[in-house]
Formats: C-alpha cells, structure tokens, sequence
C-alpha cells in the first residue's frame, strides 16, 4: 500500500470543499456556471489559504467534461488526468525557481499550440518571484491571450508585481 501525505489526501477536489473563501469560490462558480470565464487571474493571500489548489480545481472545471452547477465532475479522463499532474491541458510553474525570460518564452509557446481539452490552463505560482524580463514577456501574452487560453497568476505578494500586470487581470484576494 502507497503512503500518501496527509495534506494531498484531504487536498479539496472541488470547489464545494474549499473552506473560508466564499468570496473566491462564488465569483469563479459563477464565472463558470455563465461561460464568462476570465482570461487572467491573479491569486493573492498568505501561504497555505488555497490559492494554487484553487487554481487546479479552475483549471479542473474548465476542461470537465461533465461539470455539475459550476463544479468538476471528478471521474471523467480530464478531470483525473488534472489531478494526477497529467494533464496535457494544465502548466503549472513555480516562477520562484522558472523566473527568467526563457521560461515565459516557453509558456508562451505551449500557450500558441492546440490543446486537446476546452481550455489551456498556466497556474503560475510564487509570481511575484519573476525577473524583470520575464514579466515584460509575460505581459504581452496576458494582453491578448489566445482563445482559450487561462492563466492563473499566485503570489504571497501581489505589490511585487508590476501594476501594468495587476491591471490586467481579474484580481481574487484569498484570506
């Protein structure tokens, strides 16, 4: 029998089990329930509130084939293949340790290309953590994003990213 860690065991798989983020999880079910999902969001709030599970349910939700009132189903293919980390429709960086140029050349990239899913989803996590450079880069792709495309920016510190960022993305403040 495998061992799992107690905090991806009891890790919320839908949003319906996120605990003390109301706010967030009614504006992002509600953005789903109507299609009108948006092209960027920034995640902020301390360590250990939910921001990048948060985001991995979005991205869940967004490629369901069978969601249910704005909440992933969890036993089709997509849904599984999100939660495993297997997902050809979901890019997860951690800018703390990926924060160059090059690295947001490459999301770019993967962003240009066709995905087998309804929505591509980048969770960029510890953003506030890129360079200069890379922001820069990052910033004309969160201009005009492909179609369907989502990016999901989290941070500890959302005034470490440049404002010109902030002003183009849907801001959601996690307690």
């Amino acid at each position: 029998m495998a061992t799992q860690s107690l905090y991806r065991r009891f890790r919320p798989r839908k949003f319906s089990e996120l605990y003390g983020q109301d706010h967030v999880v009614r504006a992002l079910r509600n953005a789903v329930i109507n299609g009108r999902e948006g092209q960027a969001y920034l995640f902020s709030g301390p360590r250990g509130t939910g921001k990048t599970t948060t985001a991995r349910i979005l991205a869940k939700v967004l490629n369901c084939e069978n969601p249910i009132e704005g909440e992933p189903c969890c036993v089709c293919d997509s849904c599984k293949a999100v939660e495993v980390g297997t997902s050809y429709d979901v890019l997860e960086l951690d800018a703390a340790s990926n924060n160059g140029v090059q690295e947001i050349r490459d999301i770019i990239e993967a962003a240009a290309l066709t995905s087998p899913g309804r929505h591509r989803v980048f969770i960029l996590d510890e953003v506030h953590m890129l360079t200069r450079g890379a922001e820069a880069a990052l910033l004309k792709t969160l201009e005009e994003p492909p179609a369907q495309v989502v990016f999901v920016l989290a941070t500890t510190d959302p005034q470490k990213i440049s404002e010109t960022i902030r002003s183009r993305v849907q801001h959601l403040q996690f307690h």
